[in-house]
């Protein structure tokens, strides 16, 4: 149980460790987002496709895993209905008003809930290595992210230190959501297929509605295209060591 804690709590501290070079940094070009961006997708696809739902297959039916995955995409889908998702523009440089900037950690924090949801789920499957990978997953994913929501605040003459900790309190209510899906696996096992093919769900839209279209309309779409590759072949690889 210790091991399992500790890594939900590194996974859900990547999103502050991404927002710390805000205070070392001036800017960051498109380029290296995109790349960067893209390779976070690389690595959520593989391991979505690779490990979760090959994995709740074996466990159940394709009934099971149908359900699942839809389940995922569609809470993430109500969310961002209810809550707005607030796009980064990198160009905009005017002040934000607060309300915006509160409805800006307000959706990223929601968004966290069902990521959270996900690797305390994987965690809980007692699959080998599995939850380990879906958690490095998450964590690096959470990286980028912890540094564009800093990055955005600062953008609009946000504090950077406040920009900081305020990406780094949306990666706390996922250590939070981490341990109620835990918890809700590790008491009723047959929810462990529901589990895996949820986190798949919710990961696969991530990347296609969130992740890729950013990489997407700059300039430097096959710069991110390879690092998409370089990514999933990445998170395959690791798969890989660790079975």
């Amino acid at each position: 149980m210790e091991i399992e804690i500790l890594t939900m709590v590194l996974c859900a501290l990547a999103t502050g460790v991404g927002a710390f070079p805000v205070l070392l940094i001036r800017r960051i070009s498109h380029r290296q987002m995109d790349m960067i961006l893209a390779f976070t997708a690389g690595i959520m696809v593989s391991a979505s496709t690779y490990g979760l739902i090959p994995t709740s297959l074996k466990l159940t039916n394709l009934y099971v895993l149908t359900c699942g995955v839809l389940l995922g995409a569609l809470l993430l889908n109500v969310l961002e209905y209810f809550i707005p998702h607030e796009d980064i523009d990198h160009k905009r440089t005017g002040n934000m008003l607060p309300r915006q900037s509160l409805m800006m950690v307000i959706a990223m924090t929601l968004h966290n809930i069902p990521e959270g949801l996900s690797v305390g789920a994987s965690l809980a499957s007692e699959v080998e290595n599995l939850g380990l990978v879906v958690a490095l997953s998450m964590g690096l994913q959470n990286a980028p992210e912890g540094f564009l929501v800093a990055l955005f605040l600062v953008n609009q003459k946000v504090n950077k230190f406040f920009a900081v900790l305020l990406a780094t309190f949306t990666g706390m209510i996922e250590l939070l959501s981490s341990l109620l899906g835990f918890q809700l696996i590790h008491a009723a096992l047959f929810l462990v297929p529901y589990g895996l093919a949820f986190a798949a769900g919710a990961m696969l839209f991530i990347v296609y509605k969130e992740l890729i279209p950013e990489t997407h309309g700059h300039g430097y779409e096959r710069s991110a295209t390879f690092s998409f590759l370089i990514g999933l072949l990445s998170m395959i690889g690791l798969v890989e060591w660790f079975r």
